[in-house]
């Protein structure tokens, strides 16, 4: 758990496959965004509880933002949204492989304004053409990266050998993050253990050259 001076970010691992869900509430508000209801509505659902004892005011799921289209990160969203009754979000272009309807298509630069903190969509197209990461910057400490499946510690996301798709998630993760964003950049990836761009910003020739 971070615990920032105005939002805090929860993060649960669901599945066999070490997926990340997170949740961010503002402490002032209560408004909250769930990132990626990947799997297990019930372990979903005491994350939301656990996180209503994160602000004073009364807490309300805003947004559930799904970072890519691929099975193992929706298995929950329709078993979520059913419960929470929130409304959902994804990047244009995957929003018709998600069997859930999307109320909001992000495109690259949009900005989520919640009551008390704002998201800024960052489109990284390859691991699926509309991969988005979430990104919240702190105005009291280093900003926080929510990347799915396009940026881990040691690489991008996977491609399936196609070097065309390769080439581009791999431009744009140089280019609307490396180049956007500081090292202290703490990254949040869609599976396993997160890292900061300080320490993958080394190794970005050394991805292009062996081609993953």
């Amino acid at each position: 758990m971070h615990n920032l001076q105005g939002l805090t970010i929860r993060s649960i691992s669901v599945s066999e496959m070490d997926n990340n869900v997170y949740l961010l509430t503002s402490k002032a508000t209560g408004a909250q965004v769930l990132i990626d209801a990947a799997d297990d509505a019930a372990a979903i659902g005491q994350l939301l509880q656990d996180g209503s004892a994160d602000s004073t005011a009364e807490t309300k799921l805003a947004l559930i933002i799904t970072t890519h289209s691929h099975w193992d990160h929706v298995r929950a969203l329709a078993d979520v949204v059913g419960q929470t009754k929130a409304r959902t979000a994804a990047g244009t272009e995957d929003t018709p492989d998600i069997a859930v309807p999307t109320d909001v298509s992000l495109d690259h630069g949009d900005i989520g304004n919640f009551d008390g903190f704002d998201l800024e969509a960052i489109k990284l197209r390859g691991h699926t053409p509309g991969s988005v990461a979430l990104l919240y910057r702190d105005p009291h400490g280093p900003a926080h990266l929510f990347t799915g499946d396009s940026l881990f510690p040691g690489g991008v996301g996977n491609t399936q050998g196609d070097a065309g798709r390769f080439e581009s998630l791999l431009n744009d993760v140089s280019e609307r993050v490396f180049d956007y964003l500081p090292d202290d950049t703490i990254v949040h990836p869609g599976h396993g253990k997160g890292t900061t761009l300080g320490a993958e910003r080394p190794h970005l020739d050394e991805w292009r050259a062996r081609g993953w």
